[in-house]
C-alpha cells in the first residue's frame, strides 16, 4: 500500500496517522494473533513489551525482521517471501512422515496444513514462523508423542558431551596461545585467558558437525583448529561489558539455539559464572523441533546431569521479588520463555519477560535469534551479543546496543534509595517523632494517575499542616524517571518491613473527599467511593501491614477494614494497576 511503501524504515509505523494503514496493521497483528486487545491471555500488554523493546506510545512492533514485515504488508507474494513459506512447509512434511505411521492420519494432517498454507499464501499476512506454529499445533494433536525429536535431542546432548569429555578438546581449550600474551598486570593477563577460553567456546558451540554426527564420522582435532574463534571482534565487543576494567559483574540472559550446542553453551554459562556473573537461560517451553525444552531434564539423562547445579524455576508469572531472590541465591537460573516456536516477543512469559528487564546483557545464539533481534530495527532495553555460523562455516558475530533512551534501574539503586529513606525515618524517630506512612491509590484507576497523584499529594500536604511531631511518607514524592509498578514495590516492601513505621494509614473514602474540597473541586464519578481497598498496590501493602504488626504490635492500622481489601490479585506486569482490570 502506499502509506507502507513511502516509509524508509519500520520504525516509522505508528497508529493513528492513517485509518487505512490502521486497519491493515491491526489485520496483520490479528491474523498473527499477536494483538494483546484480543487475546490478552496468551499475548503480552505493550507494558510487558517495553520491558524488552524501546517503543514509544503508538510505535508498532512486530515480532520479525524488517525485511520480513515489508514483505508481509506488500500486496503480492514475493518470490523471496514465498521461499520463507515453502521452507516451513518442508519442516512440517519431514515431521508428519518421520513421525505419523498411520497412512490416513497422515494424508488427514496434510490435507488440513495444505489448507492452511494456501490461505497463507493467498493472504501474505501470516509471518511464516507463525504459520509453522499453526501447522506443528495440528500435528502435535493428531501424533501421540508430546515431542517427536526428544530421542533426536538426547542424542544431540550424547554426542557433544562425548566431544566435550575427547582428549581432542581438552587439549584444544587448555592449549596455550602460540605467542606469549602480553602481561601488562596479572588482571589484564586474567582477562586475556578468559577471553581466549571464551572465543573458543563460542566458535565450537556453532559446529553443528560435532552433535548431528557420530564421532568416528569426522576428525576431532580438525573441527578444533578450524574452529578458531571470533578473532579480535569480541574483545571489543565484550571488554566495555565485561572486561578487567569493568567492576560490577552482570547479570546475563543467555537464549540457546539447538540441543547439541547447548552442552557447549553450558561451558559458556560456566566460564561466565567463574568470572563472578550471573546468568539466567530461557529454554522452549515445548517442542520446536531440535531446540531444548525447559523439560528436558525429565527425559534426557545427559541434560540432567549438566545441569544438575541449577535452579529451574517453573513458574511463568515469577514476581520481581522472587526472581531476585532466585537470582541471589542461585548463580544459574533456567527458565522458559513461555513459547514452542522461533523467539517471539509477544508469546513470552512474564517471567521471560522480567528476567530481560533484570538482565544487563542478552546473548542470543543462532541464525533465528539474529534475524529476531539484529536484523528488527528497533532498539531494545538492553544490550545484544548475537552469534552464529553460516552455511559456508564463517562465524558472523553481532552487538547492538540497549537504547540510548532507556533508563535502567538496578537492583543496587532500587535497595540505595530504600536506605536513604529508612535513614531519615531513624532519624526523625531518634529526634522524637512519629513515623506515619500514608498508602493510598496511585495507579489503581486506569487513566486517572496524574489525578491520583493531586489527590494523595493535597491530603499529605493537610496531614502535614495538621499533625505536628510527625514524618509522613508519601510515595509518590519518592518516583523516579524508569521505575514501573515492580521497582516501587520491591523499594516499598523493604521500607515497609524495617520496622520503623509507627503508624500505617490507608486511604478512606473521606480522604478522598477531604482532596477534592480542598482542590475545589466536586469529586468526579469515576472517584466517587473509591478508597484504598480498590488499590492493587495497597491491597499487597496491607497484607505486608499485618505481617510487619505481627513483629512489631506496636504498629498502627489505621483506614479501612482489612477484610475488604483482599478483592484484588496482582499488578499486571509493567502496570500501576491489577491485571483483572486489564481484561476486556
Amino acid at each position: 500500500m502506499s502509506t507502507l511503501s513511502s516509509l524508509d524504515a519500520v520504525t516509522e509505523l505508528f497508529y493513528g496517522h492513517d485509518p487505512s494503514l490502521d486497519a491493515w496493521l491491526l489485520y496483520f497483528f490479528t491474523e498473527n494473533n499477536i494483538e494483546y486487545a484480543i487475546k490478552p491471555e496468551v499475548n503480552a500488554s505493550p507494558e510487558q513489551i517495553r520491558f524488552m523493546v524501546d517503543v514509544s506510545e503508538g510505535q508498532v512492533f512486530a515480532p520479525c525482521s524488517d525485511w520480513m514485515l515489508k514483505n508481509l504488508l506488500g500486496t503480492e507474494l514475493t518470490p523471496s517471501l514465498l521461499k520463507e513459506y515453502r521452507h516451513e512447509w518442508r519442516l512440517l512434511v519431514r515431521l508428519v512422515y518421520e513421525n505419523i505411521d498411520d497412512r490416513y492420519t497422515r494424508r488427514k494432517v496434510l490435507a488440513l496444513s495444505r489448507h492452511k498454507f494456501k490461505a497463507a499464501l493467498d493472504s501474505t499476512f501470516l509471518i511464516p514462523s507463525r504459520l509453522l506454529k499453526q501447522l506443528v499445533t495440528i500435528f502435535l494433536c493428531q501424533c501421540p508423542v508430546e515431542d517427536p525429536m526428544r530421542a533426536k535431542k538426547s542424542l544431540m546432548n550424547k554426542r557433544a558431551q562425548a566431544f566435550i569429555a575427547s582428549p581432542a578438546f581438552r587439549q584444544h581449550l587448555n592449549t596455550c596461545p602460540s605467542s606469549c600474551l602480553g602481561c601488562q598486570g596479572i588482571q589484564e593477563l586474567r582477562w586475556e585467558l578468559n577471553l581466549l577460553e571464551l572465543k573458543r567456546l563460542f566458535s565450537l558451540s556453532t559446529c553443528n558437525k560435532i552433535w548431528e554426527h557420530d564421532p568416528g564420522g569426522y576428525d576431532m582435532e580438525h573441527v578444533c583448529e578450524d574452529t578458531q574463534g571470533f578473532g579480535s571482534k569480541l574483545d571489543a565487543i565484550l571488554r566495555p561489558l565485561i572486561g578487567p576494567d569493568v567492576v560490577n559483574p552482570l547479570r546475563i540472559l543467555f537464549l540457546p539455539d539447538t540441543s547439541g550446542g547447548i552442552m557447549f553453551d553450558l561451558l559458556i554459562v560456566k566460564a561466565l559464572l567463574h568470572q563472578g556473573h550471573k546468568v539466567i537461560m530461557a529454554l522452549k517451553e515445548g517442542f520446536y523441533f531440535e531446540a531444548p525444552t525447559f523439560w528436558d531434564r525429565e527425559f534426557d539423562p545427559v541434560f540432567a546431569q549438566e545441569f544438575d547445579q541449577a535452579l529451574f524455576l517453573a513458574d511463568a508469572d515469577i514476581s520481581k521479588n522472587n526472581l531476585l531472590k532466585a537470582l541471589r541465591e542461585n548463580a544459574l537460573v533456567v527458565i522458559s520463555d513461555g513459547t514452542r516456536e522461533r523467539l517471539n516477543l509477544y508469546r513470552t512469559s512474564v517471567t521471560f519477560a522480567r528476567a530481560w528487564k533484570e538482565s544487563d546483557l542478552i546473548i542470543a545464539k543462532g541464525a533465528r535469534n539474529y534475524r529476531r533481534l539484529i536484523l528488527n530495527s528497533h532498539a531494545f532495553t538492553r544490550n545484544i551479543i548475537s552469534y552464529y555460523r553460516q552455511p559456508d562455516g564463517n562465524l558472523c558475530l553481532h552487538y547492538k546496543r540497549r537504547s540510548p533512551r532507556v533508563i535502567k534501574i538496578t537492583e543496587k539503586q532500587i535497595l540505595a534509595k530504600a536506605e536513604m529513606i529508612m535513614q531519615s525515618m531513624r532519624t526523625k524517630r531518634s529526634e522524637g517523632e512519629l513515623v506515619m506512612f500514608y498508602s493510598a491509590i496511585i495507579g489503581s484507576v486506569p487513566g486517572q494517575l496524574k489525578t491520583a497523584k493531586r489527590i494523595l499529594n493535597t491530603f499529605v500536604e493537610y496531614l502535614r499542616k495538621k499533625l505536628s511531631g510527625a514524618l509522613i511518607i508519601n510515595p509518590a514524592e519518592h518516583f523516579e524517571q524508569g521505575m514501573d509498578g515492580d521497582d516501587l514495590m520491591y523499594m516499598w516492601e523493604k521500607v515497609q518491613r524495617s520496622g520503623l513505621i509507627d503508624v500505617w494509614r490507608f486511604q478512606t473514602v473521606t480522604d478522598i473527599e477531604k482532596s477534592f474540597e480542598l482542590m475545589r473541586e466536586r469529586v468526579p464519578p469515576v472517584w466517587l467511593g473509591k478508597d484504598a481497598t480498590f488499590s492493587t498496590g495497597c491491597t499487597k501493602e496491607m497484607h505486608i501491614a499485618l505481617d510487619v504488626q505481627q513483629k512489631h504490635p506496636e504498629l498502627q492500622i489505621i483506614g479501612p477494614n482489612p477484610e475488604k481489601f483482599f478483592r484484588r490479585r496482582e499488578y499486571g506486569v509493567g502496570k500501576y494497576f491489577d491485571v483483572s482490570l486489564d481484561r476486556p
